[in-house]
């Protein structure tokens, strides 16, 4: 009996709440000018829930693994070419005719990867494409209806590329040094498609350049030397 009564004793010491400091206290959010009409248009979006049917493209039992990154990117650009578009597209993609050559290191299509990214068991392909000035597409396909379709789509200057569960994530440079942009595309099944479901500017260092510069501390002097001493003798001392 004495023995359950100090067990049970030595469980209540280790297991205790303790207290974690003052909470702030909850504020609700406020709305900001609630007479403010709606807005009559949707804001400029840069490809997000844009869907486009490579033409063309096919594989046995729909199998996308069995598909050339290479005559994907052809088919697109062949399609961007004859469609009477005004001017032509900042994506457009140079240099494929070093594919598959022993040029192919210039070749612009970078190394094909799959993963399931909508969930349905299935293996979607992802493509990076290296583009004019630095920049980088990233793409992503998937059969639909027995149709190839891209389902995301997107450039930037990118830092890199990232596949985190089912989300692609994009760093991207930042106009503010000591910071850039993450973008997390995820797929919707509603939109059937990738969609940018989070986009963030993130602190990654200090500044290149900072604006102020630290004023340096004058050194202390060393302990084991003593400044020499001057004598102060006058001529008629020193004749002395």
């Amino acid at each position: 009996m004495t023995a359950s009564v100090l067990l049970l004793a030595g469980c209540g010491d280790a297991g205790e709440l303790r207290s974690a400091g003052p909470t702030s206290t909850a504020m609700g959010p406020a709305r900001l000018w609630p007479t403010l009409p709606p807005a009559s248009a949707a804001a400029d979006d840069y490809g997000s829930g844009k869907t486009e049917v490579v033409n063309g493209i096919t594989a046995k039992g729909d199998d996308i693994h069995r598909v050339n990154p290479v005559d994907v990117v052809r088919a697109q650009e062949a399609a961007a070419s004859a469609s009477p578009s005004p001017s032509p597209s900042p994506d457009k993609v140079v240099g494929l005719d070093d594919c598959g050559t022993k040029d192919s290191a210039k070749c612009p299509v970078l190394k094909a990867y799959y993963r399931d990214l909508t969930g349905d068991g299935k293996d979607e392909l992802v493509l990076g494409i290296r583009l004019p000035k630095r920049q980088l597409a990233v793409r992503c396909y998937k059969f639909e209806g027995h149709k190839l379709t891209q389902v995301m789509g997107t450039s930037d200057a990118v830092v890199s590329v990232e596949i985190a569960g089912r989300d692609v994530i994009l760093r991207a440079v930042a106009d503010l040094p000591g910071y850039e942009y993450r973008t997390a595309w995820s797929w919707d099944p509603h939109q059937h498609a990738m969609l940018p479901t989070r986009d963030e500017i993130l602190r990654t260092g200090p500044p290149a350049n900072p604006t102020t510069t630290p004023t340096p501390k004058p050194e202390p002097a060393s302990p084991t030397t003593a400044p020499s001493k001057t004598p102060t003798t006058t001529p008629s001392a020193a004749a002395r």
